[in-house]
Parts: C-alpha cells; structure tokens; sequence
C-alpha cells in the first residue's frame, strides 16, 4: 500500500515563501536527549491560521504554540494560558484571566493584547484558518488591562471553551506568523529544512513543567517505507501516523511498541444531496446498503480502524454507534432502488482525489454497486480541482474524501455546505445544541441528529482511519488519539541507554 496523505480543506490553500526557516535558538537543555519523531506531514508554513495544515498542527500545536485551554488527548479541555474564566448569567459574556509569568520565546510578557489579536487573527476575513466558522459567534474581543480578556458572543457557545483549543496565542508584534514563530509553549522552533527536518529546542523559561526531551527533530518523509525504514534502522524514533499497516509485522518484536488510538478521520463517500437521484433517501440508503463497508476496511486497513456509521467519532462526547443503520444488505439495496423508481439501476460519475487510498476505494465502490445495478464512472481529480470544483462550486454527483476535525457533525446543519444535505429539524438540533445549558443537553441533541443523519444516508461514512503510533520500546509518554492531527511532544521520555 503507498502512503496515505490525510487532507484537511485547509491543506488545499498553501503559501509559498522561503525553502528553510531558522530562528534564534532560546536558552535550553542540551544535556536532555535528543527525540526523532518521523512523519509524512510537513508543515506548509508555520502558521494555524494561514494554510500551515496538518503538518503545522501536528509540529507546532501544543508544542510551540499554547491555546487559553488544552484538547487532552482523551477529549477533554483543560485550563492552559487561562488561569480563570467567568460567564455571565446570559452566556453572553466570557472574562478570561491570564497566567501570570509567561513569556514568549522572544522573552515577552504575555498580555490580553496578544490574545485579543491572535483571535481576530482567526475571524479575519483573510483567514484560512478551518475554525473560523466555529467561532463566528464571537462579537467582539477586548483587552481590559494586561491580563483580562473579554469575550462577546452574538450567541451561546457551550462549545467556545473547546474551540479556543484550536485558537494559537502568538506575540501581536510578530509581522509573519507563516514564517516566523514566537509562542509560549515548552519548545521553539530552531531551524527548519524544507523537505527534510523541522528541530524543536527546549525553551528554559517555560512556565509549566518542563519538556522531557532536550530537543525533538521532525523528519520528513513521503513514502511511507522509508519512514518505516527509518523507524527500522533507528535514524527515528518514533512515527506518528503508520500509513501502511501491511508494513507492522516487521515492527512486532521487543525493540518496538504499536499503539492504536482513536483518530477522528472519517472517510466518506459523500453524495450531491442537492442533484439527482442522490435527492431521494431511498437511493442515498440503497448505495449505502449496497457496499462492503467492513470488507473494505480489512482490504485497506487489515484489520485496523473501525466502523461508526455516522459522522461522530469515538472521541466525540455524543458518540454512538450507526453501523447497524443502512448496513450491507444488496437485497435491501435492490428493494429501495425499485421502490425509488430505478428498479434497473442508474448510472453516475465519482469524482475522486488521485492521492492513496481513494482510488483504490472507488474501484472497490465500483464494484459493489455494480452488483446491484449501478454503473459508476470513475474521474480521478486532483486536490486542487476537488477544492474549487467539488468543495466551493459544488460541480459533482458524488464524491470521496478524508474528513480529520472531531466535532464536525455541525456541517450536517448547513445545507449550504458541499454535500447540500438540507433538514431543518436536524439543522435546528445542531443550532440548540450550540446554545445548550449543559454538555448533557447538547450531547443528547447532537445524537439526535447523528442517528436521523444516519437513517437518511446523508452521506455513507465508510469508515474511521486507525491512528496507530510505533515508537522505539525506549520511548513512552506520547498520546495515541490523533485528535485534531496535534502530536504533544512535550510529554515523551526516551531511555537513549
């Protein structure tokens, strides 16, 4: 199996600029071991809210940069540079007070400016940031004096607290966050090779607990067997994504550990909810019911991953499992095309991204489908064209694709998004649940509205991608959810005896 590059919408907008970026190594220590964490997923620059992607989070998040509160790699949110908040009786209003004593890596104070500025980063109109859309209710942002930050919503958020997770507190002065870092996290950035290597130096005046490692290198790689090779011959030591569970066995003996997690990539194979005959439930159902789902997750995954059924991961507090809901069964399939009115079938096209495993997932399509009498015309397309024609001019029938963010059922209640899945008593369960009073009530909605998304076949969630970590036996400490695609270096130790 070749490598599979995981995309968020985010990754299709990229910024060019200089082929190596290095910044001024800060006081650290060089007597702690040095960690080599290998990856398929270099950054496209060094910032979260201007296309640095999959690659920048997974480097950067948590490790340079640190967010008011933490995503724990269980799912939950943790105070970071927050030390307090308050809500005002009409969930309008969040005071948010500061941690005293923390420093960038420029040495720095932190302030509320820096925060107020880092947040209207992301609702600028010229951000690429993905979480631009979850925080839209915020109305206004104010620095009242060095360390408060005040908080307007337009709208309850009960999700606000989570969503500032994803939100990187930077220093206001830096010009070019795509190019030049400066946050407070326990390592900064000292030298970045393009194509090659991106090194994290520990940074001595960090706040909190120390980074356990020294320095930690970034090695980049794009084929999977060389990042295995990698891992073999002790060059890194650790990866972490597996792309190719094919390749583990050469990984089970004492000098290695594999580790599954839960990641939050659902595959899909979305339908044009808005264009024919992918309008009528019957035949969203039928598709459904007419594929593999299990049998193609051993084919791609050999035994790894899982099927959920619906949008929501494990991970996710409203959880549950649809897999039952429009399982395989080609003679149910055969009954609902009749009863929709294509008793013999039809045809239509599947636009598919070139990059693995989605062309080897259409041909897998292609043939169930043709076991009950729908003919599918297979167009491999690139990113680009899967961004501007698929993704923001809604051109297609049919479609696959990689959806990573956790918590992303939300766009299952707007029917202008690419898929045009449009029920207003689902959009109207998703909308309260945003203004909840309690996690409790939210969660209950968002299952509502997971299961109905699921009895409609909104889309066919074919399954969720394994996140599997092999690492050295001398290493421990490291998370095992790819939550979000963050990877927390700052908690791994290594035994380099």
């Amino acid at each position: 199996m070749k490598c599979r590059l995981t995309r968020t919408i985010v990754l299709f907008v990229a910024l060019a600029f200089a082929a190596a970026c290095t910044t001024q190594p800060p006081s650290r220590d060089t007597s702690a071991p040095t960690l080599s964490i290998g990856s398929l997923y270099e950054p496209q620059n060094l910032d979260n809210a201007g296309g640095g992607g999959q690659g920048a989070t997974e480097a950067l998040g948590g490790n340079v940069y640190e967010g008011l509160f933490r995503l724990t790699d269980a799912g939950g949110v943790e105070p970071l540079l927050a030390r307090a908040h308050t809500v005002s009786r009409d969930g309008l209003t969040y005071t948010f007070t500061l941690r005293p004593g923390v420093r960038f890596h420029s040495g720095k104070a932190l302030t509320a400016a820096d925060v107020k500025h880092s947040i209207d980063r992301i609702l600028a109109a010229s951000s690429k940031s993905s979480r631009t859309g979850t925080l839209s209710m915020i109305k206004k942002v104010t620095a009242s004096g060095e360390h408060t930050v005040v908080v307007e919503l337009s709208t309850k958020s009960i999700s606000l607290l989570y969503n500032l997770t994803q939100v990187w507190i930077g220093n206001s002065a830096v010009a070019d966050p795509a190019t030049k870092e400066d946050g407070t996290g326990p390592y900064s950035l000292t030298a970045w090779k393009r194509g090659s290597t991106l090194t994290l130096g520990k940074y001595d005046g960090y706040w909190g607990p120390p980074a356990k490692t020294g320095q930690v290198v970034f090695r980049y790689f794009t084929e999977a067997a060389a990042l295995n090779n990698a891992l073999l011959s002790g060059e890194v030591d650790l990866i972490t994504s597996e792309q190719n569970p094919d390749a583990l066995a050469q990984f089970a003996t004492p000098a290695f550990k594999i580790a599954e997690g839960h990641s939050t990539t659902k595959l899909l194979l979305a339908f044009n909810d808005r264009r024919t005959p992918f309008d009528k439930v019957l035949v969203r159902k039928a598709v459904s019911e007419a594929i593999d789902d299990a049998k193609l997750l051993r084919s791609i995954w050999n035994g790894y991953g899982e099927l959920i059924g619906s949008m929501v991961p494990p991970t996710d507090p409203w959880y549950q499992d649809e897999s039952a809901v429009n399982a395989y069964d080609p003679a149910l399939a055969r009954k609902h095309l009749a009863e929709a009115g294509f008793p013999e079938g039809f045809s239509f096209t599947l636009d598919t991204p070139a990059y693995d495993p989605h062309p080897t997932i259409a041909t897998f399509v292609k043939s169930e489908l043709a076991k009950v009498g729908v003919q599918v015309t297979i167009k491999i397309i690139t990113a680009d064209e899967w961004y501007s024609r698929v993704y923001q001019r809604h051109d297609f029938t049919a479609t696959l694709q990689e959806h990573v963010n956790d918590r992303d059922i939300r766009w299952y209640g707007d029917p202008g998004f690419y898929w045009g899945y449009d029920n207003p008593e689902v959009a109207g369960w998703i909308k309260r649940s945003e203004t909840a009073d309690t996690a409790a009530e939210q969660a209950s909605l968002l299952r509502r509205a997971a299961r109905r998304i699921a009895e409609e076949a909104a889309s066919d969630w074919l399954y969720l991608n394994p996140q599997i970590v092999v690492s050295s036996s001398k290493v421990s400490g490291y998370a095992v959810n790819g939550l979000n695609a963050q990877f927390p270096a700052y908690t791994i130790e290594i035994d380099k005896h």
